[in-house]
């Protein structure tokens, strides 16, 4: 091919290619997670990753309406690829009611997509983990919905992390008893709110007023608000406690005396009291009326996963109740809650902290083969270790020994099988235990002594012996 029409090699900016080293701890991760769905009762379903634009439109808020990658299709049939799982599951909800019965619990797995700022664990295609129960209104789901997020980060080796919650009928409570009625403004304040831990308590304040210029010297308009609303919002979002009860009850210092706030603080004591049913401490999930959220889909709890040994990636996992969600597409309510956890922001954390071990391949044997031996009987070795559920290798490509050692070394083969000629006439092969060599030689800098420790580890057995020397060794 003339080099006018090759063409260069490139991902598109937001976007990754994911190879074995990557690929291999992300899937042990995400086998582990969905254990843990299907073991408090969800269940799979699959939905398309593109769907009409009127489902998307206007069911995440403005931002997210900013963020959809639109197709260029027929007007008649305007199409978008989704941004989050929680609204394909709203319309199977709505499109299947003689298939799903309610309560149902139901999990997905699958990539989403946002045109967004591209930053650390932040892709514009990114693969999420969903789960979401419909067809209850107790906010005890809610509470398994927190207890199963505890629950994924302590599987898979985290253990400092806390679940944030909140209720956004305790913000109604307040931006209703403020006089702030209008959605619109509503709105603007949650979304200023959010956004308390990136930018810090003084640049909350003058985003709840007059407005203020970012550090790149763009402006950032203001809600506008007065002194007396803004230190109410204020005294708001930074109620704190030592348990979760007693934050619930400094919350009814600082809200109006209404009905919507008894209703929001009496789900909030409820939800108090689910949590440490299920035994969740107070130091994994604790009440923050800061925190917000992003989509305007939701109406009750709210909740999200931070790390404090990474705040720099925010949070990890999070979602909340969207009672009204369905009624976008059927004439009744359907109360729903869940979360979604994005799997590659979580990985990014992973390694970050260095919780996940790397690997780089799933194979467990290499079969190599020396002295002219027949791909064939490379093959029949291969075959038999696959029947007995060990995932093998057969060296195909030409070289010596030292070539196919160093093939199972670049990728951690833990194991070999050695075939010639010898050892096919004689009815043996040879194993050699790649990692006990790879361990001796550690530390040695001596050339006839790194010689010596690379025999460690090899035998020779009785070819009827195969499968039982080769997993007493991976044992």
């Amino acid at each position: 091919m003339s080099e006018q029409t090759r063409v260069e090699p490139r991902t598109l900016k937001g976007f990754q290619d994911l190879l074995p080293a990557d690929l291999i701890p992300r899937r042990d991760v995400m086998h582990a997670i969905e254990r843990i769905f299907q073991k408090y009762g969800f269940l799979p379903v699959e939905s398309p990753a593109v769907e009409h634009l009127e489902t998307l439109l206007g069911t995440g808020g403005d931002e997210t309406n900013k963020e959809l990658f639109t197709l260029d299709t027929p007007e008649e049939e305007a199409a978008a690829l989704r941004f989050d799982l929680t609204v394909g599951f709203a319309r199977v909800l709505a499109q299947y009611p003689n298939d799903i019965r309610l309560p149902f619990r139901r999990y997905a797995v699958g990539p989403v997509f946002r045109v967004n700022k591209p930053g650390p664990g932040r892709f514009r295609q990114f693969t999420q983990l969903d789960i979401d129960a419909a067809g209850a209104d107790s906010v005890a789901v809610d509470a398994e919905i927190i207890a199963i997020m505890c629950e994924v980060l302590s599987t898979i080796g985290v253990s400092e992390f806390c679940v944030l919650v909140n209720d956004r009928k305790l913000t109604s409570a307040l931006l209703d008893g403020c006089g702030i009625a209008d959605q619109a403004r509503q709105k603007h304040v949650l979304r200023v709110i959010d956004k308390l831990a990136k930018v810090g308590m003084d640049n909350i304040r003058l985003e709840l007023g007059e407005g203020r210029i970012d550090e790149s010297g763009d402006p950032i308009p203001g809600v506008h608000l007065d002194a007396d609303t803004i230190g109410r919002i204020v005294d708001f979002i930074t109620v704190t406690g030592a348990t979760r009860a007693e934050v619930v009850e400094n919350l009814t210092r600082v809200l109006p005396d209404t009905d919507v706030s008894a209703d929001a603080l009496a789900e909030m004591a409820e939800l108090a009291d689910a949590l440490n049913a299920l035994g969740i401490d107070e130091a994994h999930a604790k009440f923050d009326p800061s925190l917000a959220r992003g989509l305007d889909y939701y109406t009750g709890p709210v909740f999200e996963a931070i790390l404090p040994q990474a705040p720099e990636f925010g949070s990890v996992m999070g979602g909340g109740r969207y009672n009204q969600l369905v009624e976008r597409f059927l004439d009744r309510p359907v109360p729903c809650t869940g979360m979604g956890i994005g799997i590659d922001r979580l990985m990014a954390v992973l390694k970050h902290l260095g919780v996940v071990p790397e690997a780089r391949t799933t194979v467990q044997v290499l079969v190599a083969g020396i002295g002219g031996v027949a791909n064939a009987e490379i093959l029949r070795a291969a075959a038999e270790l696959r029947a007995a559920d060990i995932c093998a290798e057969g060296y195909l490509a030409k070289g010596g020994l030292k070539k196919q050692l160093k093939h199972a070394d670049r990728y951690e083969i833990p194991v070999a099988v050695i075939l010639g000629e010898d050892e096919i006439a004689n009815g043996v092969v040879s194993i050699k235990d790649l990692m006990a060599g790879k361990r001796q030689r550690e530390g040695i800098e001596d050339n006839e002594a790194y010689r010596k420790a690379g025999k460690t580890g090899q035998s020779t057995v009785p070819r009827a012996e195969l499968i039982d020397a080769v997993r007493q060794l991976l044992a």
